[in-house]
């Protein structure tokens, strides 16, 4: 009887395991993120946490993806490294999310996960700061990187008058985004008009408030004759507008760039910044939330010539850029003292 009874337990056992495998239906690539019948899973990746630039853009990016009734994941090194990235698209690859969006730390180094990413059935893209081609499947621009590159120039000009001494305060080497504008700010330089003005350093901050801060200091040093710094950078320029309010510069070493119109609103308005430039990264992050869901949804594939509605943003299409494909939001945005009182308000 109690060998009957032994045999009987262990066949009922044998049934749930058989049974409690046979419920649970195989998580494929096809179907990652998804296999339960939930919500979409869409993921963002910036650059580094404590930067209020990247907390906008990835608000924007959330915005879209509940919008569009997904579940957005939102997600941040400590350290502006790649290879803090690269931990996180591997914890992403095992999450099988639907979609990664990644604000590149480096252009090359990310290569090798995120193809792992888009091999899994993860449809990957950039924003902001532009993984090389063969790591996504398109690029979301902030605006017309030529044009970045050349108004920042001709805006320094006109502050120092056409003459004198300028530098660059970047953001990390590796930047693409930073990268890219610098070359445009060189060719611009090129141009017989400004001859009498001369680029004697390209300095990097690495996005970090602390070194942006010594970054600039440095430069005061040694380069006494300095007249004006261009900082591409939010970080960047809000550091370099303290230290020239702290050491009393104002007038005498111009400041311009991108910057976060809350965080440079003082500095205008003191005169320190006479003006500068950016977009609104909340429509950048939203702009790509809305590509991503196109790219799962099979609505677009990354190709040149594609279209697809990005919500409040109306239709946008894919236009080539080198070896890949981009988004275009739209052109960089002055703002002074005339404006800046409205748009501190708004971010």
């Amino acid at each position: 009887m109690k060998k009957f009874f032994t045999s009987c337990l262990s066949l009922m056992l044998a049934v749930t395991v058989m049974v409690g495998c046979s419920t649970q239906a195989p998580k494929s690539a096809d179907n990652a993120g998804s296999a339960d019948g939930g919500k979409k899973r869409f993921a963002i990746i910036f650059k580094n946490t404590g930067n209020p630039y990247g907390e906008k853009q990835m608000e924007g990016f959330k915005n879209a993806i509940e919008e569009l009734g997904g579940e957005a994941i939102l997600k941040a090194p400590d350290q502006p490294t790649a290879e803090a990235q690269i931990q996180m698209i591997e914890e992403l690859i095992s999450q099988k999310v639907d979609a990664i969006a990644i604000v590149g730390n480096d252009p090359d180094a990310l290569q090798p996960a995120l193809k792992k990413a888009m091999d899994a059935g993860i449809k990957v893209l950039s924003l902001d700061s532009a993984v090389n081609a063969q790591s996504r499947m398109v690029h979301v621009n902030q605006a017309d990187p030529e044009r970045i590159g050349r108004v920042q120039i001709q805006a320094v000009s006109e502050m120092i008058g056409g003459k004198g001494e300028i530098a660059v305060l970047s953001a990390t080497s590796q930047a693409t985004n930073q990268n890219t504008w610098i070359e445009w700010m060189k060719k611009e330089l090129e141009d017989p008009k400004y001859k009498d003005i001369k680029l004697v350093k390209v300095a990097y901050g690495d996005d970090l408030r602390d070194k942006s801060v010594s970054e600039t200091e440095a430069l005061l040093k040694s380069y006494p004759d300095l007249k004006g710094i261009i900082a591409p950078t939010t970080v960047g320029i809000a550091a370099a507008g303290k230290v020239l309010t702290d050491k009393g510069l104002k007038g005498k070493v111009q400041l311009t760039g991108l910057g976060l119109p809350s965080e440079m609103a003082e500095y205008i308005e003191s005169g320190v910044c006479p003006w500068m430039y950016l977009w609104n990264p909340v429509d950048v992050g939203y702009l790509s939330g809305y590509a991503a869901d196109a790219l799962v949804k099979g609505t677009i594939s990354g190709k040149a010539g594609e279209k697809f509605k990005a919500g409040r943003l109306g239709d946008k299409e894919i236009i080539q850029d080198g070896d890949g494909t981009q988004i275009m939001l739209g052109d960089p945005f002055k703002f002074d003292s005339g404006n800046i009182g409205e748009w501190k308000k708004v971010y």
